[in-house]
């Protein structure tokens, strides 16, 4: 082999090599910041616009480019152009596989209650998640929200296409809670001095517990006014 054909099979090997770090990278961002909901082709492309995904991408293309011009062989100048291809085909694969791993660190109900925590959020959490424990609730948790003495905040997914406000206007009921708003665009609910309100979000819901006395999702509080109460991406 002459010393362009060694060079350029040097540079399809690195070629090679991004490409796998750059499906690893994808698979890590996508189990911790993908949207379950989302269908593989789906998270695959917002991987690649708002993630490294895309950028890891960009790396390799760029090296392929360059093994492309230089390589005097025909076999090598499909493998330049092949490596990029195949790593999307592979980001494709492992996609759902990352998402899956993602829905494993969530819990079928919402928990308000941690370790360490000082009062009086302490107790304030406690009441919350006595709110939430009497509810059957649908979709799954990942634990983020916000917490404080006003009340609890959890962000719920949903897979499928599923009514969040249907389902509450039975579960409510049911668990001897008394519906007192139903607009449509969200609804609350109170009992025994407890009040709890759920409104849809895109790709799920967000829900409140806490005293009826406190605002429901902490607006109108200092720290919270004007904030969004469903997050962009669940």
């Amino acid at each position: 082999m002459t010393g362009r054909a060694v060079s350029v099979v040097v540079l399809l090997a690195v070629e090679a090599g991004l490409a796998l770090l750059a499906v690893l990278v994808h698979q890590g961002f996508m189990s911790v910041y993908g949207n379950v909901t989302d269908t593989a082709l789906e998270a695959l492309t917002w991987g690649l616009t708002a993630g490294p995904s895309g950028m890891a991408l960009g790396v390799v293309v760029v090296v392929a480019v360059v093994g492309l011009v230089l390589s005097p062989r025909l076999w090598m100048r499909l493998t330049a152009v092949a490596i990029p291809v195949v790593m999307l085909l592979v980001m494709l694969a492992v996609t759902p596989l990352a998402l899956a791993q993602k829905v494993g660190k969530y819990d079928s109900s919402p928990q308000c209650v941690m370790e360490g925590t000082a009062e009086p959020m302490a107790s304030a959490d406690r009441e919350s998640q006595r709110a939430f424990d009497s509810i059957e609730h649908i979709g799954l948790f990942s634990g983020g929200g916000v917490s404080g003495v006003g009340g609890c905040v959890r962000w719920l997914v949903i897979s499928e296409d599923v009514d969040v406000l249907q389902h509450y206007r039975a579960a409510l009921p049911e668990a001897g809670w008394e519906v007192v708003e139903d607009d449509g665009h969200h609804l609350r609910a109170e009992h025994e001095g407890l009040a709890f309100e759920v409104m849809p979000c895109p790709g799920g819901g967000a829900i409140w517990a806490g005293s009826e006395d406190e605002p429901a999702f902490g607006q109108g509080t200092p720290g919270l006014a004007g904030t969004e109460i469903c997050p962009h991406d669940l």
